[in-house]
């Protein structure tokens, strides 16, 4: 195992690369966003699975951000995400508006190395007008007349999640987020902070091993608690939500967020 800090893991980051973020209940690396912001890598095409928040709001008003993809962008009961809603409607970000199971039906044709995965419930949306990379074809098992989309693979240069643990191994405890283990099977490199480190190899046991991504999809893993903060983390602390209005309310400015970021430091009470 690779086992780095945030700022370090940073520098794997290059600009115009495809970076997977994941939704804010299944482990957002919030450790990672300060240090991507002072790396400055920009031309960033942001792939949410399936949606994003607070971690692609600030990266898309730090100006890193050039084309999202996702099925939505919020900060659940605080609102709308500010920074990115500017962005869009002034044309800073480019939108790649998708669905939920678009987006994950690309990862899996990315781990599976197949140039595409068929879907079939698009039909009928309009998503199919403003998506021109996406192909509606007949199904050639068919006599005709049985349209399905062809969703192309998903390939990120970079994955980012923060988990409960590590083992020192490098073998990283994801639980039931599958979602985190198909980002990374679709992913050249894997960047993963954790509360702790633990010494048994999680692999070994039985009642944990379901629920690892092996070392072998584990780019680098860095020490960070409280690390998806203010968002909570499955098992071990619930979300901030004072915080994270807090940030909701700064950011409907540009000056604002600004000021918010320019804070000596975020960490929690």
């Amino acid at each position: 195992m690779v086992l780095s800090e945030p700022r370090v893991m940073a520098k794997h980051i290059e600009p115009g690369m495809r970076v997977a973020l994941p939704v804010d209940y299944a482990g957002v690396s919030m450790a990672m966003t300060r240090p991507m912001i002072e790396h400055g890598a920009g031309d960033l095409d942001l792939v949410c699975v399936p949606t994003g928040g607070l971690q692609l709001d600030q990266l898309v008003g730090a100006g890193l951000v050039r084309t999202v993809e996702t099925s939505a962008a919020s900060l659940g009961e605080a609102g709308g995400a500010p920074r990115f809603n500017a962005a869009v409607k002034e044309g800073a970000v480019r939108l790649k508006d998708a669905t939920c199971p678009a987006i994950h039906a690309g990862l899996m044709a990315a781990q599976k190395g197949s140039p595409f995965m068929p879907l079939r419930g698009l039909i009928g949306t309009d998503l199919l007008r403003h998506r021109d990379d996406w192909r509606v074809v007949d199904n050639p098992l068919a006599d005709g007349g049985d349209p399905i989309v062809l969703i192309p693979a998903i390939k990120p240069d970079v994955t980012i999640f923060h988990v409960p643990m590590a083992d020192r191994f490098g073998n990283v405890w994801i639980g039931r987020r599958r979602e985190l283990a198909a980002m990374a099977y679709a992913s050249q490199t894997v960047l993963v902070t954790v509360e702790r480190i633990v010494e048994e190899n999680l692999l070994a046991d039985e009642m944990s091993a379901a629920g690892v991504l092996p070392a072998l999809y584990v780019t680098a893993v860095a020490h960070a608690p409280k690390g998806a903060w203010p968002y909570g983390l499955w098992g071990e602390y619930p979300a901030d939500s004072a915080e994270i209005a807090r940030y909701a309310k700064a950011a409907r400015t540009a000056d604002g967020f600004s000021a918010y970021m320019a804070q000596a430091q975020m960490e929690p009470a």
